[in-house]
């Protein structure tokens, strides 16, 4: 994925994350996709998404998790 690509996907995890779970989905955002994010650059991708610069910590934070753990996808 491409910094804008990831940007916009950042962007709009945040954007419709569930009431009060915006940090949470950065932290998915950040475990799904910690391999494209390393290459890109989390501050590039921080600021292509345009949110608030201090979120960088949350990223990071994501992506030392991501050896750890992987997402599931719920049924609907």
């Amino acid at each position: 994925m491409t910094v804008k690509e990831l940007g916009k996907a950042l962007k709009d995890m945040y954007k419709n994350a569930p009431k009060k779970e915006q940090v949470t989905m950065i932290h998915l955002f950040g475990v799904k996709y910690h391999s494209e994010i390393s290459q890109a650059g989390v501050r590039e991708v921080i600021e292509e998404s345009g949110i608030h610069s201090t979120y960088r910590t949350e990223l990071n934070k994501a992506i030392k998790l991501a050896k750890y753990v992987r997402p599931i996808e719920f049924l609907k």
